[in-house]
C-alpha cells in the first residue's frame, strides 16, 4: 500500500525464511536483489503471501488502504510514532477521502489550530489516542478481488 519500499518486502521475506517460514513463493521473493525488488515485488507477493494463508490487498484497494491505516495505528500505539505523527501520515496518505480515518485527519487539522482554540495537545493526543485503539480493533474486511490467481 506504498508505505514501506520493495527492499523492504525482500528484507521481510528474508526474515521469515530465518524464522523458519519456507514456501516457494517466499523464497523466491527472498532472492530478488534490491535492483530488481521494485520490479519484482509486485508481481511476486502476492503468491508468497497466499502460500502463508495471507491476505493480498490489491494496490490502491479500500480494503488495503483500511489496513494499512490498522497497521500505522498499532506502530502508533506500540510508540513508534506520536500522535502528531500518526495523524499527519495518516491526513497526508488519505486526505478526507477514507470514512474510517475521516476524524484522524479532522484531528490532524486541529494540532494545526490549537493555539488558536481552547484545546491541549494533551486532549488532542488523546483524542488521537482514542482514535488509533478503535482502528486496531475495528474488524478487517475481505480483500477486494484481484487479478492473481489463489
Amino acid at each position: 500500500m506504498g508505505e514501506i519500499r520493495a527492499s523492504e518486502v525482500v528484507d521481510a521475506a528474508c526474515a521469515a525464511l530465518v524464522a523458519e517460514l519456507d514456501t516457494p513463493g517466499l523464497r523466491i521473493l527472498a532472492a530478488c536483489t534490491r535492483a530488481e525488488a521494485d520490479y519484482d515485488v509486485h508481481d511476486l507477493l502476492p503468491a508468497a503471501l497466499a502460500e502463508l494463508g495471507l491476505t493480498f490487498y490489491p494496490i490502491g484497494s479500500q480494503a488495503g488502504q483500511e489496513a494499512a491505516a490498522r497497521a500505522l495505528a498499532r506502530h502508533m500505539l506500540a510508540g513508534e510514532l506520536t500522535p502528531r505523527e500518526f495523524t499527519f501520515r495518516i491526513h497526508q496518505r488519505y486526505g478526507h477521502e477514507l470514512p474510517l480515518t475521516e476524524r484522524l485527519a479532522e484531528l490532524d487539522d486541529e494540532y494545526d489550530v490549537l493555539e488558536y482554540g481552547d484545546r491541549t495537545v494533551g486532549q488532542v493526543d488523546a483524542e488521537v489516542t482514542a482514535e488509533a485503539r478503535r482502528l486496531a480493533t475495528h474488524p478487517t474486511v475481505p480483500a477486494e478481488p484481484s487479478d492473481t490467481p489463489s
